[in-house]
């Protein structure tokens, strides 16, 4: 039986704040900063914590919150933050710490222009920053890109499901227009807050009992290895199990424009413009961006009939390189950019897709 959901419109950032609350979290540690103010702001206005206990609070800084979700996070709770760009650059290094102590926690990065202070407007330029490492370390994000506000809603449960799963810190990156832009989302119900704790959470045990104790550091390099790679054992993990991507129009696709978050829903109108002109593409959408699809595209990348692809991004061009080590020089691979905020036309990607196979 499915479960009944609640529609409404929402903008993303509301919706944001209502999935959290909605998913049972025990905490939001934050600071403003454009676009994604409106996540605290929404679960102040509507009183998170009255509703389910949430506690809900603004720190000094990001780097206050991002220490607050750390020791939340040791305590076995569900605890997030949310940011932009230059406010997860500030959280870099507390990440780091969350990440190699294995704890399980919620990061939205609504990301906006840069590098800098840059501007409020989208980007897709944070990729970099996620996927390999915005701080210290060999450590790895589980990374989700949503398209829309629904998904946004949708990764929220999700997201923190997959890091209590793995004891890991999941992102969700989407971008300044996801965060401010209204559309019809279906509202999961209420789930309960969690009732008992993992056995490796930090608990006040009472003395005479065994204490718990967590940390990232650990001074001995022969067991401060084995802890990197056991670190390693659990990607591959993550990388064997948590693959999400979507396909359109690949089954009799000439060419192929890959594009994640709010570009690829431009490219799949761009598609279907130039379906209508008799050629044949199509679009791959990475969900997970980390874990990467690299074995998927690899598999296009061997099929005859693919003739190129095109990386299509808020940026000078991230993604693209990772579409090349999936593609190994089979085939060619392509890049189209917009950057400083500026959103390309779905013409301006048709456009650009002719331009760079010479497609008449």
């Amino acid at each position: 039986m499915e479960e009944e959901r609640e529609l409404r419109l929402m903008k993303g950032n509301d919706a944001i704040a209502e999935a959290a609350i909605r998913a049972g979290f025990d905490a939001f540690y934050g600071y403003p900063i454009t676009p994604q103010t409106e996540v605290m702001e929404y679960l102040m206005e509507t009183d998170a914590t009255a509703r389910t206990g949430m506690a809900v609070l603004q720190a000094e800084s990001e780097v206050s919150a991002i220490n607050m979700v750390y020791g939340g996070a040791s305590t076995g709770h569900r605890v997030m933050t949310s940011s932009s760009s230059p406010g997860i650059s500030l959280m870099a290094e507390g990440i780091s710490y969350i990440a190699g102590a294995e704890l399980p926690c919620l990061l939205i990065n609504v990301s906006r222009g840069g590098p800098g202070l840059g501007t409020i407007q989208p980007s897709q330029a944070d990729y970099f920053q996620t996927v390999k490492g915005g701080g210290h370390g060999d450590y790895k994000l589980l990374t989700l890109a949503p398209s829309s506000v629904q998904e946004l809603t949708d990764f929220i449960p999700l997201g923190i499901d997959l890091a209590f799963k793995y004891r890991n810190p999941t992102m969700i990156l989407a971008d300044g227009a996801l965060g401010q832009m209204m559309e019809k989302v279906a509202l999961a119900p209420q789930r309960p807050r969690l009732a008992d704790y993992p056995d490796w959470a930090t608990n006040g045990t009472p003395r005479g009992k065994e204490r718990r104790y967590i940390t990232s550091l650990n001074l001995l390099p022969k067991e401060h290895e084995l802890v990197n790679i056991r670190l390693q054992a659990k990607y591959r993990e993550m990388e064997k199990n948590e693959v999400r991507y979507q396909e359109f129009m690949c089954d009799d696709a000439e060419y192929v424009i890959v594009a994640f978050g709010i570009i690829a829903r431009i490219a799949q109108k761009a598609i279907e413009i130039a379906r209508e002109k008799g050629h044949k593409i199509g679009l791959f959408r990475p969900i997970s961006l980390y874990p990467f699809p690299m074995d998927q595209i690899k598999a296009l990348a061997e099929n005859p009939r693919i003739k190129g692809f095109l990386s299509v991004e808020l940026s000078a061009g991230q993604m693209i390189e990772d579409i090349r080590l999936a593609v190994e020089g089979r085939k060619p691979v392509g890049f189209f950019g917009r950057q400083g905020g500026m959103v390309p036309t779905p013409g301006e990607v048709e456009e650009a897709l002719y331009k760079q196979f010479n497609i008449k």
